[in-house]
């Protein structure tokens, strides 16, 4: 090594020294790992609760109202995260943003775990803070996404590389959360939603260590932009209008089995032959293998497209929407083959979810101009998670009343167990009410494979 080389390199290690000096470790942590602990905990503050939630409302005596609590995320998406969207584009950058949020988010769930609490359960009260938990929730999700594309541009990174790998353990820390929720014996009680309240806290103050992303004063986004109104435009093509209303019709299937499959199998602890399984004081766990199988499904996506074609892979997707309700109406948490049938059913929701809502995604960014594609996914959303979730989570809360919840009466159990002829009609209701959605699935399959018009040509 020449004098030159040395004192190029002596100053190199001069400039590394003071810059680590004058940031903060926290700023230094590799930008992938930054991102992937918020992912991680951004799903996690939904997973404590989401599958779980239905569980401690029918014991709390709301068993039919369990579809209002999921009916109203879909409500609150039609239109809260674009608001949020437009305040972080103009006026507050989107990690602060994004921290604020969930510090409201989490103020208010704690609001309603207190409500939860109490020896008689105010339902407005209750209901009132869980909907506002969930208006500041539901915004996170694409903010989150936003800070972790800025974050990765600002590093010159690939953003359709790099993403994928760090959005995978958002549904890792989904299943955590969920298993942390079912082992600690959370899932029947109120303390979930506390659970969620801290998870919210610790990722409010952690967004707040996170890249700055800038805002545009210059910005002309408006509320008709962000809900994604100008690419109604699309509804004018025959092929796209028939997209997006079975895109609807499939959304509607999403919150059913997240709001009714907790409360299904737990409740199988109260029926007569039924009592002390495994599977029953584990709902939750049971559910969670559903999040496993869409991490594994994701991958297969791209084969499937490149191979069958959006129409092909969305009528599998349809198809395992049947066989997913229809195996939880012949499954039971308390035998082999029951607790077989139910994990086939939980197996088959990776291709039931991951078919149709990132292949829809993906074929709605082919198939429209560049000009309005941010807008077309917004419609898409809207279609699925805000007006689908939101009619089918009411939609299936009728079917459950009329089928399940019209035979619920505690003052005929004996000694906490509904007798054996009561625990019948129950348990054949809730085997009415899965054959019901899948029946739906079925005639939204058949009507889409008639109505939905798409060539498609194979790719090597």
């Amino acid at each position: 090594m020449d004098l030159r080389q040395a004192e190029s390199l002596l100053n190199l290690k001069e400039e590394v020294r003071i810059v680590l000096a004058g940031k903060p470790a926290y700023l230094l942590m590799n930008i992938k790992i930054r991102l992937t602990v918020m992912n991680f905990l951004e799903f996690a503050v939904w997973g404590a609760y989401l599958t779980s939630m239905g569980i401690f409302l029918a014991g709390a005596g709301f068993a039919d109202k369990i579809g209002w609590f999921y009916a109203t995320q879909g409500f609150v998406s039609l239109f809260m995260p674009a608001v949020i969207g437009i305040i972080a584009d103009r006026w507050v950058p989107a990690q602060k943003l994004l921290g604020i949020c969930h510090f409201l988010a989490a103020a208010f769930m704690a609001g309603a775990a207190w409500y939860g609490a109490q020896e008689v359960v105010n339902f407005t009260c209750l209901f009132t803070c869980y909907t506002l938990s969930v208006a500041f929730y539901m915004p996170t999700i694409a903010l989150s996404n936003s800070v972790a594309y800025t974050g990765l541009r600002q590093q010159n990174l690939d953003t359709v590389k790099c993403f994928p790998p760090i959005r995978v353990f958002g549904t890792v820390g989904f299943i955590i959360a969920m298993w942390t929720t079912n082992f600690a014996h959370f899932a029947g009680s109120y303390t979930q939603w506390y659970f969620s309240a801290v998870l919210g806290v610790i990722l409010g103050f952690y967004c707040f260590t996170l890249p700055n992303c800038p805002t545009s004063a210059a910005n002309t986004r408006t509320l008709v932009d962000a809900l994604g109104l100008k690419a109604f435009a699309l509804f004018k093509e025959k092929k796209m209008a028939t997209f997006f209303i079975f895109s609807m019709l499939l959304g509607m299937s999403l919150q059913i089995t997240n709001g009714f499959a907790g409360p299904f199998i737990s409740g199988f602890d109260s029926l007569a032959g039924y009592t002390g399984s495994w599977g029953a004081r584990n709902a939750t766990a049971l559910v969670s293998l559903s999040q496993i199988s869409e991490t594994l499904c994701i991958l297969l996506i791209p084969f499937f497209l490149k191979r069958y074609g959006i129409k092909k892979v969305m009528l599998m997707s349809m198809l395992a929407w049947v066989l997913r309700f229809g195996l939880l109406g012949v499954g039971n948490p308390s035998t082999a083959l029951g607790i077989l049938l139910l994990i086939a059913s939980m197996i088959i929701y990776g291709v039931a979810f991951d078919f149709f809502n990132i292949s829809g995604s993906l074929y709605v960014d082919q198939e429209t101009d560049p000009s309005i594609r941010s807008s077309a996914q917004g419609v898409f959303m809207l279609m699925t998670n805000g007006f689908g979730a939101a009619i089918g989570s009411l939609a299936a809360q009728k079917v459950i009343n009329c089928l399940v919840n019209v035979h619920l009466d505690p003052s005929k159990m004996i000694n906490g167990v509904y007798p054996e002829g009561l625990s019948k009609l129950i348990m054949n209701g809730w085997s009415e009410a899965w054959f019901v959605f899948a029946g739906f699935s079925l005639v939204v399959a058949v009507l889409f494979a008639w109505l939905f018009k798409y060539k498609h040509v194979p790719q090597n």
